[in-house]
């Protein structure tokens, strides 16, 4: 049994595609099937299901797969402390962000984060919170940016901010004189929220249980799918602060308010106890408390 197998079978249950794996660890697909064939009978079990246009993991090879995703991770590690010594900013970091947050968030964080760690690029991820906590379980990241709570044993986690939400509705839109908009109101229009998975959805649904019970809720794929309709004039939505910058301003779209009290979400960093580069945890969180956004309440 060789790290390279390993790697293989990772990257086989990954693409679900012999050749895509093989192009993925820079081998031709013939050495990559003879590896895991040769993995297979030395182990003396079956890692895949084989079918025409289909690859799937048996149980067994679901289990090994998760294993052996670990043993690359601690060899990775082995890898890294040599090439850092003493200096944890040294060497990529794979930074996982839940949708919600990354597009807004990350286009702050870096330069600042550059200027505090430049040896230190970020191999970066967006996803949603289940399949973020997956690959940060798995050691296929680093950290990752999500929404509390977010309670995994074997994790830790460092909250970072508060950030409010508020309401987008259509220029046009008879609301559009307000000041302010309680929860309870949003029942009594067509409400776009992201889909089923989204941690952000389920948020706004928990600030305003109205909307679960009365309202009329469409679903979009981003928030910026979802500001576009709301633009159209199909609905309004709710939006972290964070996405409300004026980068992000449409002149179709009036932004206003919730009455208090502001429904907020608290925002944190996650990894692995067994994480060794806590240098590069505390460079990524000061870097954080160093964006001025009128959006953010920061923990101290």
């Amino acid at each position: 049994m060789t790290l390279n197998e390993l790697r293989y079978i990772v990257a086989v249950s990954r693409e679900r595609n012999f050749r895509r794996a093989a192009e993925r660890c820079f081998v031709t697909q013939p050495a990559l099937s003879l590896a895991i064939q040769k993995l297979e009978e030395e182990l003396g079990v079956k890692l895949f299901e084989r079918k025409k246009n289909d690859i799937s993991l048996t149980t067994v090879g679901e289990a090994i797969v998760e294993q052996a995703a670990r043993v690359l991770d601690e060899a990775d590690r082995i890898k890294q402390l040599a090439r850092q010594g003493t200096n944890p900013l040294v060497g990529a970091l794979r930074l996982g962000a839940i949708y919600t947050v990354g597009p807004y968030l990350l286009p702050e964080l870096i330069p600042i984060l550059h200027k505090q760690a430049s040896e230190m690029p970020l191999d970066m991820e967006e996803n949603t919170t289940a399949n973020l906590e997956y690959q940060l379980r798995n050691g296929l990241l680093d950290v990752a940016i999500i929404a509390l709570p977010f309670v995994v044993p074997g994790v830790e986690t460092l909250a970072l901010y508060d950030e409010g939400f508020v309401v987008a509705i259509p220029v046009d839109h008879p609301w559009s004189s307000k000041t302010c908009i309680s929860a309870e109101e949003l029942s009594q229009e067509k409400v776009l929220l992201l889909n089923s998975g989204h941690c952000f959805s389920n948020q706004v649904l928990e600030a305003c249980p109205s909307l679960s019970r009365n309202g009329e809720v469409l679903q979009g794929n981003s928030l910026e799918t979802v500001r576009n309709m709301v633009a159209s004039g199909l609905g309004i939505t709710v939006l972290p602060m964070s996405a409300t910058s004026a980068r992000y301003n449409s002149p179709l779209i009036k932004l206003i308010p919730f009455a208090a009290p502001m429904p907020t979400r608290r925002i944190a960093l996650a990894w692995r106890k067994s994480f060794s580069r806590v240098g590069a945890i505390e460079a990524i969180a000061s870097s954080v408390k160093q964006i001025t956004s009128p959006g953010f309440m920061l923990i101290a």
